[in-house]
């Protein structure tokens, strides 16, 4: 009969398993190979039977291991349920809340909602940082971050893991940004196969959750594209195309640089390609006060983002339909002084 078990390092043992190396799990805690290699060997003797095996150069679980994996994750969803249900007794959310995100959730979500948390949670301090998505997982699941804003692809975590409370927070149209006398600049709206020809500027494999998601929609819409340069930066994949060397896809919040002679057309399809946004927190932390309250803040502050970023795609009505495609970016075009922000004439 197992006496007592150690939580932390059942949670060694989960982090083995997602990331396949000793090196990888210990890289995320912040410890050495050595002493997770230790904390496994000690979680084995405390239940008794073998949960690694050698698997070529890395190691996997043995069939032990998975069985205590599963319970290990629901183990934790319990206990992250029950420190929110004893800070129930507590008033207020208080303390220090970790937030992290992409760069344009860190610009348009995570910073307006920082300031909110600021005036309306004084005891409460909040600390962002920017990264990519995969990062963000990372952070949440090692405890070191509360809550990621994240994008989903092919390499993160699906939406029913155990280990994760995944919601979606906002869909997000992208639109086709293209040299400012290219051909489909004068369009109101363009299919994203019309640009199967033109040379692409992308980001790099691995740099940047847009690479993928640029991917995915030049494929969706039957064509992979010739990619003639690597950019991740919105300023500098402007550049770029201004300068008339290829074109790209472009988030609707991010921003484009008035001194660049580009378009940014919106894109048609039933639905157009989007990027989805979602918040992810560990799986039964959502109702403790200071992550309830991060995530309030954020659904809030995605609420009074410009039409149709929010309700998603499939509830818009005629009037944000209008909206969308009414949006355009040209220099040649915009009266002097309009804001330079794609979304700002919707904001208040």
């Amino acid at each position: 009969m197992i006496e007592s078990i150690d939580l932390r390092r059942l949670h060694v043992l989960r982090l083995v398993h997602r990331y396949g190396t000793v090196t990888g799990a210990a890289a995320v805690l912040r410890l050495t190979p050595s002493a997770v290699s230790h904390q496994i060997r000690q979680l084995s003797r405390e239940v008794g039977v073998p949960l690694l095996e050698p698997n070529g150069r890395r190691v996997r679980l043995t069939p032990a291991g998975h069985t205590l994996v599963a319970h290990a994750d629901a183990l934790h969803a319990g206990w992250e349920q029950a420190q929110a249900d004893l800070a129930a007794h507590a008033t207020g959310a208080a303390g220090r809340l970790h937030m992290c995100g992409f760069p344009t959730a860190v610009a348009e979500l995570l910073a307006p909602a920082a300031e909110r948390l600021g005036t309306d949670c004084p005891r409460l301090t909040v600390f962002i940082t920017e990264l990519e998505t995969t990062e963000g997982f990372d952070l949440v699941l090692a405890g070191e971050a509360d809550i990621a804003v994240v994008v989903p692809n092919a390499e993160t975590p699906p939406l029913d893991d155990a280990k994760f409370d995944q919601r979606l927070l906002l869909e997000e149209p992208l639109d086709l940004l293209v040299p400012a006398e290219h051909p489909l600049a004068r369009r109101e709206t363009v299919a994203l196969a019309d640009a199967a020809h033109d040379p692409w500027i992308i980001p790099a494999p691995g740099s940047s959750d847009f690479h993928q998601l640029t991917l995915v929609a030049c494929t969706t819409a039957g064509f992979a594209p010739a990619i003639a340069h690597h950019a991740k930066d919105f300023f500098a994949l402007a550049a770029l195309v201004g300068r008339g060397l290829g074109v790209t896809l472009i988030p609707r919040l991010a921003p484009v640089p008035s001194h660049h002679a580009v378009t940014r057309v919106p894109l048609s399809g039933a639905p157009p390609p989007a990027r989805r946004t979602l918040t992810c927190v560990r799986r039964g932390s959502h109702r403790q006060p200071a992550i309830a309250r991060g995530l309030d803040t954020l659904r809030a502050v995605a609420r009074h983002l410009p039409p149709p970023l929010v309700p998603p795609a499939d509830a818009l009505g005629e009037d944000h339909e209008r909206q969308v495609f009414s949006h355009r970016h040209d220099r040649h075009d915009r009266p002097s002084g309009e804001s330079h922000h794609p979304a700002q004439r919707y904001l208040t």
